[in-house]
């Protein structure tokens, strides 16, 4: 009988090495901008009081023959307890007789996937001697992205932010090279070549005014349309870009509002990063852009990700295997 495989956290932060995810995560959203990967609109269901809320991202990625859908609950509270603000599981399988190859924990595999593509925005879009780097927030995004950006840029100074000092302090000091703690938003992106915004705020953060010529900008926190991180001004003076058009005009407040208040139109947003990486798109044009990437998270970014966690662990035998339907007595 065909079984399907359970795949813990803990075997994900094994399986999941974020250079390998990087590339992954890359050749995901190529196949996504080219026509050869399917997803929908991800479905959320709010709760009343809307503290936290249940998403279902499914997608198709046909170079991997493999469809998949990741149910997850978002608790945005949760950074103040020791839960994820983050939970669920990625549903894999494969597409020539539907079988379930397995469940995967996704608390893990967001947060490394989430940077990753963050990484790729910033290798194909930030200037290639950028070295400073500004990370806005302390949760789990942050320590990712931490770990991401310095793979594909020389990174030689880090800088953190966020409303609270004392986390942000804890946080600097478990990080395996050093990162400065700054006193305001302001501080910290002052001189950097890439900020990420990865917080949970509903209001920006971060202002035009703060924003140098050059700066590669990766916001990455807001994924509502009544929600942002950046203001206005910084979308306007920027060369946006975004993982998915389709996502980004329904889902992304940090673009939405701008839209809405006529600052923008939808020619605005040059296009997709996976059509850029495609050579289908114009990315950088000088070194005094400032680029913009929208990230919402993608369905055929979880299932990438998520078959080469599975990939790997048939490999090593890891996870355990368990019995659930599919097969028909003869």
């Amino acid at each position: 009988m065909d079984e399907t495989l359970i795949i813990t956290q803990d075997d994900v932060r094994d399986l999941l090495p974020m250079g390998d995810c990087i590339e992954a995560v890359r050749e995901a959203m190529v196949a996504y901008s080219t026509g050869q990967a399917v997803q929908p609109l991800r479905d959320v269901l709010w709760l009343p009081d809307r503290r936290g809320a249940l998403g279902s991202m499914p997608a198709y990625v046909a170079p991997l023959a493999t469809m998949g859908t990741k149910v997850i609950s978002i608790f945005p509270a949760n950074t103040d307890t020791p839960y994820d603000a983050h939970q669920g599981v990625v549903l894999l399988f494969e597409t020539e007789f539907g079988r379930l190859l397995a469940i995967v924990d996704a608390t893990e595999m967001t947060a490394v996937r989430t940077a990753a593509a963050s990484a790729v925005a910033t290798d194909a879009l930030a200037r290639p001697d950028a070295t400073v780097l500004a990370i806005l927030g302390t949760g789990a995004q942050a320590v990712s992205h931490l770990e991401a950006i310095p793979l594909v840029r020389d990174i030689t100074e880090i800088r953190i932010w966020g409303r609270d000092r004392t986390k942000a302090e804890r946080l600097a000091s478990q990080m395996p090279r050093p990162v400065t703690v700054s006193p305001s938003v302001a501080d910290a992106v002052a001189g950097a070549d890439v900020v990420c915004t990865v917080t949970a705020a509903t209001a920006p953060i971060l202002t035009g005014d703060l924003v140098a010529p050059g700066t590669h900008i990766n916001a990455v926190g807001s994924a509502t349309p009544t929600t942002r991180e950046v203001d206005t001004e910084t979308i306007v003076g920027s060369r946006v870009f975004t993982d998915s058009m389709e996502s980004a005009l329904a889902e992304a407040g940090d673009l939405i509002i701008p839209l809405a208040e006529g600052a923008i139109d939808t020619g605005h947003i040059v296009g997709e990063l996976g059509a850029v990486l495609a050579g289908r798109t114009t990315g950088r044009t000088s070194p005094d852009d400032i680029t913009f990437f929208e990230s919402l998270g993608i369905g055929v970014e979880d299932v990438a990700a998520t078959r080469l966690v599975y990939d790997r662990a048939v490999a090593r035998g890891a996870g355990t295997s368990v019995a659930i339907g599919g097969t028909r007595a003869p």
